[in-house]
Protein backbone atom coordinates (compact mmCIF):
# COMPACT_ATOMS: atom_id res chain seq x y z
CA UNK A 1 0.00 0.00 0.00
CA UNK A 2 2.79 2.45 1.01
CA UNK A 3 4.84 1.42 -1.99
CA UNK A 4 1.93 2.23 -4.27
CA UNK A 5 1.55 5.67 -2.69
CA UNK A 6 5.28 6.38 -3.08
CA UNK A 7 5.20 5.43 -6.78
CA UNK A 8 2.15 7.63 -7.35
CA UNK A 9 3.88 10.55 -5.60
CA UNK A 10 7.02 10.08 -7.70
CA UNK A 11 4.99 10.05 -10.94
CA UNK A 12 3.18 13.21 -9.84
CA UNK A 13 6.50 14.97 -9.14
CA UNK A 14 7.90 13.98 -12.52
CA UNK A 15 4.79 15.28 -14.32
CA UNK A 16 5.02 18.65 -12.55
CA UNK A 17 8.74 19.08 -13.30
CA UNK A 18 9.93 18.40 -9.74
CA UNK A 19 12.38 15.77 -8.52
CA UNK A 20 12.95 14.33 -5.12
CA UNK A 21 16.42 15.88 -4.87
CA UNK A 22 15.37 19.49 -5.48
CA UNK A 23 13.50 22.08 -7.52
CA UNK A 24 14.64 22.37 -11.12
CA UNK A 25 11.82 24.56 -12.37
CA UNK A 26 12.73 26.92 -15.23
CA UNK A 27 12.00 29.91 -12.98
CA UNK A 28 14.68 28.87 -10.48
CA UNK A 29 17.26 28.21 -13.20
CA UNK A 30 16.46 31.57 -14.83
CA UNK A 31 16.93 33.32 -11.49
CA UNK A 32 20.37 31.76 -10.98
CA UNK A 33 21.42 32.62 -14.54
CA UNK A 34 20.27 36.20 -14.07
CA UNK A 35 22.27 36.55 -10.86
CA UNK A 36 25.42 35.33 -12.61
CA UNK A 37 25.07 37.03 -16.01
CA UNK A 38 23.71 40.33 -14.66
CA UNK A 39 26.15 40.52 -11.74
CA UNK A 40 27.75 44.00 -11.38
CA UNK A 41 31.23 42.49 -11.79
CA UNK A 42 30.26 41.01 -15.15
CA UNK A 43 28.70 44.30 -16.25
CA UNK A 44 31.82 46.24 -15.22
CA UNK A 45 34.08 43.75 -17.04
CA UNK A 46 32.04 44.10 -20.22
CA UNK A 47 32.19 47.89 -19.94
CA UNK A 48 35.98 47.78 -19.63
CA UNK A 49 36.43 45.31 -22.49
CA UNK A 50 34.18 47.38 -24.77
CA UNK A 51 36.96 49.99 -25.09
CA UNK A 52 40.31 49.61 -26.83
CA UNK A 53 42.12 50.87 -23.74
CA UNK A 54 40.28 48.38 -21.53
CA UNK A 55 41.17 45.47 -23.79
CA UNK A 56 44.79 46.60 -23.97
CA UNK A 57 45.05 46.72 -20.17
CA UNK A 58 43.48 43.27 -19.85
CA UNK A 59 45.69 41.76 -22.54
CA UNK A 60 48.74 43.31 -20.92
CA UNK A 61 47.88 41.75 -17.54
CA UNK A 62 47.48 38.29 -19.11
CA UNK A 63 50.58 38.78 -21.29
CA UNK A 64 52.90 39.54 -18.39
CA UNK A 65 51.36 36.88 -16.15
CA UNK A 66 52.00 34.42 -18.99
CA UNK A 67 55.59 35.62 -19.18
CA UNK A 68 56.08 35.01 -15.47
CA UNK A 69 54.27 31.66 -15.46
CA UNK A 70 56.18 30.37 -18.50
CA UNK A 71 59.45 31.27 -16.77
CA UNK A 72 58.27 29.47 -13.62
CA UNK A 73 57.35 26.33 -15.57
CA UNK A 74 60.69 26.31 -17.40
CA UNK A 75 62.61 26.57 -14.13
CA UNK A 76 60.59 23.56 -12.87
CA UNK A 77 61.37 21.57 -16.02
CA UNK A 78 57.89 21.72 -17.61
CA UNK A 79 59.01 22.85 -21.05
CA UNK A 80 55.96 21.62 -22.99
CA UNK A 81 53.52 23.42 -20.70
CA UNK A 82 55.72 26.52 -20.75
CA UNK A 83 55.57 26.60 -24.56
CA UNK A 84 51.79 27.14 -24.41
CA UNK A 85 52.14 30.13 -22.13
CA UNK A 86 54.97 31.55 -24.22
CA UNK A 87 52.75 31.25 -27.30
CA UNK A 88 49.92 33.04 -25.47
CA UNK A 89 52.32 35.80 -24.40
CA UNK A 90 53.63 36.27 -27.95
CA UNK A 91 50.18 36.41 -29.56
CA UNK A 92 48.86 38.86 -26.97
CA UNK A 93 51.91 41.08 -27.49
CA UNK A 94 51.27 41.03 -31.24
CA UNK A 95 47.59 41.83 -30.75
CA UNK A 96 48.45 44.78 -28.50
CA UNK A 97 50.75 46.18 -31.21
CA UNK A 98 47.78 46.16 -33.58
CA UNK A 99 45.62 48.07 -31.08
CA UNK A 100 48.34 50.71 -30.71
CA UNK A 101 48.28 51.68 -34.40
CA UNK A 102 47.49 55.37 -34.60
CA UNK A 103 48.63 56.09 -31.05
CA UNK A 104 51.68 58.11 -32.24
CA UNK A 105 49.29 60.81 -33.46
CA UNK A 106 48.04 61.26 -29.87
CA UNK A 107 51.60 61.72 -28.67
CA UNK A 108 52.23 64.20 -31.49
CA UNK A 109 49.22 66.24 -30.37
CA UNK A 110 50.43 66.12 -26.75
CA UNK A 111 53.88 67.21 -27.94
CA UNK A 112 52.47 70.28 -29.69
CA UNK A 113 50.40 71.19 -26.62
CA UNK A 114 53.49 70.86 -24.41
CA UNK A 115 55.42 73.21 -26.71
CA UNK A 116 52.65 75.82 -26.77
CA UNK A 117 51.74 75.69 -23.06
CA UNK A 118 53.71 78.06 -20.81
CA UNK A 119 55.08 76.79 -17.51
CA UNK A 120 58.15 75.59 -15.69
CA UNK A 121 61.02 75.11 -18.16
CA UNK A 122 62.19 71.82 -16.68
CA UNK A 123 58.71 70.33 -16.73
CA UNK A 124 58.13 71.48 -20.30
CA UNK A 125 61.43 70.02 -21.54
CA UNK A 126 60.85 66.67 -19.87
CA UNK A 127 57.26 66.52 -21.15
CA UNK A 128 58.46 67.27 -24.69
CA UNK A 129 61.13 64.57 -24.34
CA UNK A 130 58.52 62.11 -23.04
CA UNK A 131 56.13 62.69 -25.94
CA UNK A 132 58.94 62.55 -28.51
CA UNK A 133 60.15 59.27 -27.03
CA UNK A 134 56.69 57.72 -27.05
CA UNK A 135 55.99 59.00 -30.57
CA UNK A 136 59.14 57.38 -31.95
CA UNK A 137 58.62 54.21 -29.88
CA UNK A 138 55.07 53.63 -31.12
CA UNK A 139 56.01 54.51 -34.71
CA UNK A 140 58.79 51.91 -34.78
CA UNK A 141 56.52 49.49 -32.90
CA UNK A 142 54.08 49.67 -35.83
CA UNK A 143 56.94 48.71 -38.18
CA UNK A 144 57.76 45.74 -35.93
CA UNK A 145 54.11 44.64 -36.10
CA UNK A 146 53.97 44.98 -39.89
CA UNK A 147 57.12 42.87 -40.20
CA UNK A 148 55.76 40.26 -37.77
CA UNK A 149 52.63 39.67 -39.86
CA UNK A 150 54.69 39.67 -43.10
CA UNK A 151 52.98 42.81 -44.40
CA UNK A 152 56.49 44.12 -45.00
CA UNK A 153 59.69 42.13 -45.12
CA UNK A 154 62.79 43.32 -43.31
CA UNK A 155 66.18 41.71 -43.35
CA UNK A 156 67.01 39.97 -40.03
CA UNK A 157 69.70 42.56 -39.30
CA UNK A 158 67.31 45.43 -40.07
CA UNK A 159 64.60 43.83 -37.96
CA UNK A 160 66.98 43.62 -35.00
CA UNK A 161 67.93 47.29 -35.40
CA UNK A 162 64.28 48.36 -35.53
CA UNK A 163 63.51 46.28 -32.43
CA UNK A 164 66.43 47.85 -30.59
CA UNK A 165 65.40 51.37 -31.63
CA UNK A 166 61.85 50.65 -30.46
CA UNK A 167 63.07 49.70 -26.99
CA UNK A 168 65.55 52.58 -26.85
CA UNK A 169 62.83 55.14 -27.57
CA UNK A 170 60.49 53.42 -25.10
CA UNK A 171 63.20 53.62 -22.45
CA UNK A 172 63.98 57.28 -23.19
CA UNK A 173 60.28 58.19 -23.04
CA UNK A 174 59.96 56.54 -19.64
CA UNK A 175 63.10 58.23 -18.29
CA UNK A 176 61.78 61.64 -19.38
CA UNK A 177 58.41 60.78 -17.82
CA UNK A 178 60.06 59.85 -14.50
CA UNK A 179 62.08 63.07 -14.55
CA UNK A 180 58.92 65.06 -15.31
CA UNK A 181 57.12 63.44 -12.36
CA UNK A 182 59.99 64.26 -9.99
CA UNK A 183 60.14 67.90 -11.10
CA UNK A 184 56.38 68.35 -10.93
CA UNK A 185 56.16 66.61 -7.55
CA UNK A 186 58.79 68.98 -6.16
CA UNK A 187 56.97 72.05 -7.44
CA UNK A 188 53.61 70.87 -6.08
CA UNK A 189 55.18 70.07 -2.70
CA UNK A 190 56.63 73.59 -2.48
CA UNK A 191 53.30 75.15 -3.41
CA UNK A 192 51.51 73.05 -0.79
CA UNK A 193 54.04 73.97 1.88
CA UNK A 194 53.72 77.68 1.03
CA UNK A 195 49.92 77.53 1.35
CA UNK A 196 50.03 75.58 4.60
CA UNK A 197 52.57 77.93 6.21
CA UNK A 198 50.63 81.08 5.25
CA UNK A 199 48.73 82.20 8.37
CA UNK A 200 47.32 85.45 6.98
CA UNK A 201 44.05 83.86 5.83
CA UNK A 202 41.67 85.40 8.38
CA UNK A 203 38.63 85.88 6.18
CA UNK A 204 36.34 82.83 5.97
CA UNK A 205 35.98 83.21 2.21
CA UNK A 206 39.75 83.32 1.76
CA UNK A 207 40.15 80.34 4.09
CA UNK A 208 37.66 78.33 2.01
CA UNK A 209 39.55 79.30 -1.15
CA UNK A 210 42.79 78.14 0.48
CA UNK A 211 41.25 74.75 1.32
CA UNK A 212 40.06 74.34 -2.25
CA UNK A 213 43.55 75.09 -3.57
CA UNK A 214 45.09 72.63 -1.12
CA UNK A 215 42.62 69.98 -2.24
CA UNK A 216 43.47 70.52 -5.91
CA UNK A 217 47.17 70.38 -5.12
CA UNK A 218 46.71 67.10 -3.23
CA UNK A 219 44.79 65.56 -6.15
CA UNK A 220 47.57 66.65 -8.54
CA UNK A 221 50.26 65.22 -6.24
CA UNK A 222 48.41 61.89 -6.02
CA UNK A 223 48.18 61.76 -9.81
CA UNK A 224 51.91 62.49 -10.19
CA UNK A 225 52.84 59.79 -7.65
CA UNK A 226 50.57 57.34 -9.44
CA UNK A 227 52.26 57.97 -12.80
CA UNK A 228 55.71 57.84 -11.19
CA UNK A 229 55.07 54.36 -9.73
CA UNK A 230 53.72 53.06 -13.05
CA UNK A 231 56.73 54.40 -14.99
CA UNK A 232 59.14 53.02 -12.39
CA UNK A 233 57.65 49.54 -12.82
CA UNK A 234 57.74 49.82 -16.62
CA UNK A 235 61.24 51.19 -17.16
CA UNK A 236 62.98 47.90 -16.33
CA UNK A 237 61.40 46.13 -19.30
CA UNK A 238 62.99 48.19 -22.10
CA UNK A 239 66.13 48.60 -19.97
CA UNK A 240 66.50 44.80 -20.01
CA UNK A 241 65.68 44.58 -23.73
CA UNK A 242 68.51 46.99 -24.65
CA UNK A 243 70.97 45.35 -22.25
CA UNK A 244 71.28 48.03 -19.55
CA UNK A 245 70.19 45.56 -16.86
CA UNK A 246 69.78 41.80 -16.83
CA UNK A 247 66.46 40.80 -15.28
CA UNK A 248 64.89 37.41 -16.01
CA UNK A 249 61.44 36.84 -17.46
CA UNK A 250 60.02 36.00 -14.03
CA UNK A 251 60.91 39.41 -12.59
CA UNK A 252 59.79 41.25 -15.73
CA UNK A 253 56.50 39.34 -15.74
CA UNK A 254 55.81 40.33 -12.13
CA UNK A 255 56.73 43.97 -12.81
CA UNK A 256 54.46 44.08 -15.86
CA UNK A 257 51.57 42.53 -13.94
CA UNK A 258 52.06 44.91 -11.01
CA UNK A 259 51.91 47.76 -13.53
CA UNK A 260 48.42 46.56 -14.48
CA UNK A 261 47.33 46.40 -10.82
CA UNK A 262 48.65 49.90 -10.07
CA UNK A 263 47.09 51.28 -13.23
CA UNK A 264 43.73 49.93 -12.12
CA UNK A 265 43.93 51.65 -8.73
CA UNK A 266 42.73 55.24 -8.40
CA UNK A 267 45.63 57.56 -7.43
CA UNK A 268 43.98 58.41 -4.10
CA UNK A 269 43.75 54.71 -3.16
CA UNK A 270 47.39 54.08 -4.04
CA UNK A 271 48.64 57.06 -2.04
CA UNK A 272 46.55 56.03 0.97
CA UNK A 273 48.26 52.61 0.95
CA UNK A 274 51.77 54.07 1.24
Amino acid sequence: MLTGLNLASTRSNLRSGRTITGDTRPEAMSSVASQVVLHPTVSHSLKVLSTTLGRDKTYRAVQYFSRFFAWLLITRGYKIQAARWNALKSHLALGRKLMRLGKPVENLQALLRAIQTPGDAGERITMIGRQLGYFAYLSFDAIVWANSIKFITLKPSTSQKVNKLTNQFWFSGLVFSIAHSLLKAGRLANETKALQSNQTWTDKGLEAEREVKLHHLQVARDSVRHQFVIDLLDVWIPATNIGLVNLNDGVLGILGHCHHICQGLPPSVESSQR
